[in-house]
């Protein structure tokens, strides 16, 4: 008996083997259900890879977005501590003008402008 291969077979072997995929009969068509625990198994261990990956996925998102919300706190921070060094430093120029005998102070009214 000749048993040679057509296109025309191939197709018909597609044909079969997706009718019985979606009438679940294709791992019974193969004899595989010994396997079946060992199948179910690992597709289990698949889902959880997949599902630990989406959730480290995450979990570095967050990180990220906390990382840039700490670079604009620290931004907020080095401001709110140059306001009050400077702050400080005036009140040290004002100290030592006074004890140097200076009259000059810190204006009291705003400027006025001369034409």
């Amino acid at each position: 008996m000749d048993k040679t291969w057509k296109i025309q077979d191939i197709g018909t072997w597609l044909k079969n083997s997706f009718r019985a995929i979606l009438k679940g009969e294709f791992l019974l068509r193969l004899d595989v259900g010994r396997y079946f625990i060992h199948i179910v198994y690992t597709f289990f261990l698949f889902a959880m890879i997949i599902w630990i990956s989406l959730m480290i996925e995450g979990t570095m998102n967050k990180v990220e977005r906390n990382k840039a919300t700490l670079r604009e706190l620290e931004i907020v921070h080095t401001q709110k501590t140059f306001e009050v060094v400077s702050l400080s430093r005036r009140a040290t120029v004002n100290s030592m003008l006074q004890q140097m005998g200076s009259k000059v102070t810190e204006p009291q009214n705003p400027a006025i402008v001369l034409k």
